[in-house]
């Protein structure tokens, strides 16, 4: 089951990545992950730097904000939303879990 977490410093939810796709798209789940397929290959951070890209183009949040905080070598990575701002971390939480939820549901059904 799909997860977003709250912390002190924003929201954590994992992703799994395919790389070398024809297109930059989320296709679903894979275990408790959001499966992801990039175009780039991994080849020099270029498919980390598109999955934040992608993120960020999706959630409407600054590349800023976004940062894998585990699994920079792996298919399976930990992304982190920082919020400076804790009223705003609660506000955009529900908003970011469902647009979340509402893109899983198009790209699954």
């Amino acid at each position: 089951m799909f997860v977003i977490k709250e912390n002190s410093d924003g929201l954590t939810f994992k992703i799994f990545v395919q790389p070398r796709s024809s297109s930059n798209m989320i296709v679903g789940l894979y275990n408790d992950a959001i499966k992801i397929k990039i175009k780039a290959a991994p080849v020099d951070g270029a498919a980390n730097s598109m999955c934040i890209n992608f993120l960020a183009k999706l959630l409407k949040t600054p590349k800023s904000s976004i940062n894998i905080i585990s699994g920079q070598n792996s298919r399976t990575k930990k992304i982190l939303i920082k919020y400076k701002d804790n009223n705003l971390l609660k506000k955009n939480k529900e908003l970011i879990e469902n647009l979340i939820r509402s893109i899983l549901n198009k790209k699954i059904a």
